[in-house]
């Protein structure tokens, strides 16, 4: 593996912790707790399993998705490009410092070699006889750290908002299908009513699904990660000018294979 094959992900998971204040105050609770279980999945993955480590590392892209189009973060993640080769285990290392880091923020670095050692503190002097020596202040009470963050499972996140989006129930969608829905079709699980398919991956007035939806799905691992899927489509895109599920047949295909290509793949 090249040096540019982990280099956009070290930056991206760089800027994650530079900026974990800003992240914090654009996302909301459900959001934030999304990202930080794909963080955590990230930086448990096995390293020399390419494909989890791909899938990892797109899952937190994926959960980076509801920062503002000018976020740095976001501004970073649009414009790198993960390579096609995986990005390998300097991407699982620095998972692994992150969340540690994100989960104890005031843990105190280990001293480098070189470094200024700690000042020993002078004695106190005695008082002098038939004196009344100065009271010794309290010392003031250590602050208590807050407690981590604990990451959410996926059922946990902001998956309400993409069940908002109009959809299609398990059978409507096997109507359109002719058949069983491919895999490559995004399928949501809502508890209350069931499967549910996404209405923009299906053409107008009882379309099949477009071709260009199950060529980006299949992109996107959509038959693995369902909801970051359906996040990328129902989100704005830097690459597109818009979101993407707006644009189908008011784009050309290649384009939104293209932005798609983007997240997950490209030249470094």
């Amino acid at each position: 593996m090249n040096q540019g094959d982990s280099g956009a992900a070290e930056r991206l998971l760089a800027l994650i912790g530079e900026h974990r204040d800003s992240i914090r105050e654009a996302m909301d609770d459900e959001q934030h707790r999304l990202l930080l279980t794909r963080l955590t999945a990230l930086a448990g993955t096995p390293p020399d399993d390419d494909r989890a480590v791909r899938k990892a590392l797109q899952g937190v892209r994926l959960a980076l998705l509801p920062l503002a189009l000018d976020h740095p973060v976001r501004e970073e993640m649009d414009s790198s490009r993960l390579v096609a080769a995986p990005p390998g285990p300097s991407a699982v290392a620095g998972a692994r410092e992150l969340v540690t880091w994100l989960a104890h923020p005031s843990a105190a670095p280990e001293p480098t070699p070189g470094s200024t050692p700690e000042l020993t503190p002078e004695p106190t002097p005695e008082p002098a006889l038939g004196s009344t020596p100065e009271p010794t202040p309290e010392p003031a009470p250590e602050p208590t750290p807050e407690p981590a963050p604990e990451p959410a499972t996926e059922t946990d996140t902001g998956q309400d908002e993409l069940l908002r989006a109009p959809a299609l129930s398990a059978a409507e969608a096997r109507a359109r299908c002719g058949g069983a829905p491919p895999a490559e079709l995004i399928r949501l699980a809502d508890p209350r009513d069931g499967d549910r398919y996404p209405e923009f991956q299906f053409g107008a007035a009882g379309g099949s699904p477009y071709d260009v939806v199950l060529e980006v799905n299949r992109l996107l691992l959509a038959d693995i990660d369902p909801w970051g899927a359906a996040a990328w489509w129902l989100s704005g895109n830097t690459w597109l000018g818009g979101t993407p599920a707006r644009l189908l047949g008011r784009l050309p295909d290649h384009r939104l294979v293209g932005a798609a290509t983007a997240l997950v793949e490209g030249e470094g």
